[in-house]
């Protein structure tokens, strides 16, 4: 694979323009800014910032005359920008996008044991005044994060972190498909990709865990101190929940209809689907005993792919469960 194929894939016109559009109200009122500064405040590599200012160096109104165009200077690592009053002011939202930040601000305030409410209502409140009467259309709109007991779990959950209190939880292990009991000392309450997480110190695994919300079937505030060991570290959530190791087994799946579930219940790496809701998964395990009873419980709304030996172990299995089932009942014969 050559170096162009495996690199970054190519920044898009309309991303770009985006940054540019910010970027010029932001330099306009910080002359004399950093490059360096300028570049992360973007996101942006050096090189890519002095890219963007060639760009704007060579934009400006229609005429193409040089009082046209926008002014930009970066001589001695200092930016200074002149010469576009006419894109001074910073972007502004669209009705529709502050009606949205509105509907999911609304939804934030109302968690249970939200940290941050008087944040979330300044916002709020700024966004409601700023929108007028537009705001009005956002109340026919409801947001529900999670279920009552969910929202009972969160609270408690808050609870014991704002009073560095232990937690006692009954837990279900989807991957073992059982439930267990595990006293945690609480870090912090997550929100990703719309599923609700505590993260925690837990006395049985001995390191930091994540628990989804949803699968706590219990949770009781403890009279004992909660306070993780020193050692203990918050996970780097960016790449997501699911951080599997290059070593786990890489397994591939036809999902029927009937078991679509099982992506949205189980981490996965891709999903791809197909015509009338079948579905292609691809996940990665360190374990199989876990998947093969959820693929026995699926029966013929689940078909093993990859690898081969999942496939037969689970082929097998249910063979020798047949098999049982027509054996004949021994203890049920009597002594003539």
């Amino acid at each position: 694979m050559s170096a162009a194929a495996s690199g970054p894939a190519p920044e898009s016109a309309t991303s770009r323009l985006s940054r540019l559009l910010t970027m010029v109200p932001w330099l306009l009122n910080r002359q004399g800014v950093e490059i360096e500064e300028a570049a992360r405040e973007f996101g942006v590599s050096t090189a890519q910032m002095e890219a963007d200012l060639e760009l704007l160096f060579v934009c400006g109104t229609p005429g193409h005359m040089p009082d046209d165009l926008i002014e930009a200077e970066w001589e001695g690592g200092r930016v200074y920008l002149g010469n576009a009053d006419t894109i001074d002011r910073p972007l502004r939202l669209g009705v529709d996008e502050a009606l949205a930040l509105i509907v999911g601000l609304r939804a934030l305030a109302a968690v249970p044991g939200l940290g941050e409410r008087d944040a979330v209502d300044r916002a709020l409140a700024k966004l409601e005044a700023a929108t007028g009467s537009a705001s009005a259309a956002s109340a026919r709109i409801q947001v529900t994060i999670g279920g009552d007991v969910e929202a009972e779990s969160l609270a408690t959950a808050r609870t014991a972190l704002a009073q560095h209190r232990r937690l006692h939880l009954r837990y279900l292990v989807a991957a073992r498909d059982e439930a267990t009991e595990r006293d945690v000392d609480p870090m912090r309450v997550v929100n990703i990709d719309a599923r609700w997480y505590l993260e925690a110190w837990c006395h049985v695994a001995e390191g930091v865990r994540l628990f989804r919300f949803d699968r706590i079937e219990s949770i009781e505030v403890l009279d004992a101190d909660g306070t993780p060991p020193a050692d203990a570290r918050p996970r780097d959530l960016d790449a997501g929940v699911f951080t599997p190791s290059p070593t786990d087994l890489l397994v591939r799946l036809r999902l029927e209809p009937g078991a679509a579930w099982v992506s949205d219940y189980y981490p996965t790496e891709r999903v791809e689907w197909l015509a009338g809701g079948s579905s292609l998964v691809s996940l990665r395990t360190a374990d199989t005993a876990w998947l093969r009873r959820l693929l026995w419980r699926l029966g013929s709304q689940a078909t093993v792919l990859e690898p081969a030996s999942l496939a037969t172990e689970v082929r097998v299995g249910a063979q020798e469960a047949l098999r049982a089932y027509a054996a004949p009942d021994l203890t049920s014969l009597h002594d003539g």
